[in-house]
């Protein structure tokens, strides 16, 4: 993680939808994150466990430092309450007690967490635990975390879970509220997760949504972070539109060949980015097994978009 030294902070915005990085500051750096880790905590879990499982709190977990759901050796507690209590509350309990029982350690937890990178495709991550306790092998960039929340919210769970402004556990008499301010006070705001320590800073993701514009903001160690987020999706929303960029259909290639795109396609683009725009149909070469062509949205060198389509004809 050599470069995380140079750079004290960064930020990413993407498009929720297709994950594309629409701003960014350092967005490709490794930073500490601090409780953010508990999306990729949550979502683990998700893979492996279901909301009705029962975990018996250990001593080890009830012993975590920092943030706590206060959590008593020998409770019971359900999947469903503490991954409430690990988003809501950022409860570093709640995270070491879910990493136990779904990884059967925390080493065999914290495998599954990086296993799971690899297989998003997400390059510039590496975690160590899953609270987002300081560790200098601990780290992600801000375009990775956004696409880590984006992956996240995929999940119908998580997004029930990540977007629930208070939550009342069945095994205790308690409310919790969701610790992330702008779900509370701003309009276009679903989902989020807020993270904080002295060697990381403030950390903070967030899913915001205008009508068919969605996107996702993360700042890293960033002092005014809220204000931040408003402004970095108002910005977006202002000045980008949802343009229909392929048309579903049947078309023609050079009069023989048909295929088929089974769907609108639609992208986040602003003015510039519109006038850009081009079509790239990728045609495999001596296509006796019937490979699918790639078809890629391009604005200028960099691909916004890209899918396979089927040969009809």
């Amino acid at each position: 993680m050599g470069s995380a030294q140079a750079v004290s902070s960064s930020y990413a915005v993407i498009d929720a939808k297709t994950g594309r990085l629409l701003l960014g500051n350092n967005a490709e750096v490794e930073l500490p994150i601090a409780s953010l880790t508990k999306v990729w905590t949550a979502l683990t879990v998700l893979d492996n466990a279901t909301l009705d499982e029962e975990i018996t709190i250990s001593s080890v977990a009830a012993a975590q430092e920092g943030s706590s759901l206060y959590l008593q050796p020998g409770e019971v507690w359900t999947v469903n309450s503490l991954l409430h209590g690990l988003m809501l509350q950022s409860g570093n309990d709640a995270a070491y007690a879910l990493a136990e029982h779904t990884g059967g350690s925390l080493e065999g937890f914290v495998k599954l967490m990086n296993e799971k990178f690899q297989l998003a495709g997400l390059e510039n991550s590496h975690f160590t635990n899953p609270s987002g306790l300081h560790n200098d092998e601990h780290y992600a960039s801000a375009h990775d975390m956004a696409n880590m929340f984006r992956l996240a919210l995929q999940n119908e769970d998580f997004m029930k879970i990540a977007s629930a402004k208070n939550f009342v556990p069945k095994e205790r008499s308690i409310k919790w509220r969701n610790k992330h301010k702008l779900m509370h006070f701003n309009e276009y705001t679903v989902a989020g997760k807020t993270g904080y320590t002295k060697r990381a800073g403030r950390t903070l993701v967030t899913y915001l949504k205008d009508k068919d514009k969605e996107v996702i903001v993360v700042t890293l160690n960033h002092s005014n972070d809220w204000n931040t987020h408003v402004s970095l999706a108002e910005q977006i929303f202002q000045n980008y539109s949802m343009v229909q960029v392929v048309e579903k259909g049947k078309y023609e290639l050079f009069q023989k060949d048909v295929i088929e795109v089974k769907k609108d396609y639609y992208l986040l683009l602003n003015k510039e980015e519109e006038e850009k725009l081009n079509n790239v149909l990728i045609i495999p070469r001596n296509n006796k097994e019937k490979k699918p062509f790639l078809w890629k949205v391009m604005i200028d060198k960099d691909v916004a978009l890209e899918f396979n389509v089927k040969k009809v004809k």
